[in-house]
């Protein structure tokens, strides 16, 4: 088995409010900051051991489907590195 770190970055799907980066974006334009659009996310660092890269992104994208993320409203990527 080999360490791993699997990076899951949650965010809402386009469509859905996000009030916490509707707020912060119209106070970076107040600060004086040009910027089109703003997203938040949720980013989730999971130390586990798993036989190659592949059975770690596939684990951590089970915890994504089960518990980290809702379908419905969910969207997420799946980041994977191995530890030293």
């Amino acid at each position: 088995m080999t360490a791993y770190t699997a990076t899951v970055t949650v965010r809402l799907k386009h469509g859905v409010l996000d009030p916490e980066a509707e707020t912060t974006q119209k106070a970076l334009k107040r600060l004086g900051f040009e910027l089109g659009d703003l997203r938040s996310a949720d980013r989730f660092e999971i130390d586990l051991e798993a036989a190659d890269s592949d059975e770690a992104a596939e684990r951590a994208g089970e915890m994504a489907d089960r518990l980290l993320a809702n379908p419905t409203i969910h969207d997420y990527d799946v980041a994977v590195t191995e530890r030293e």
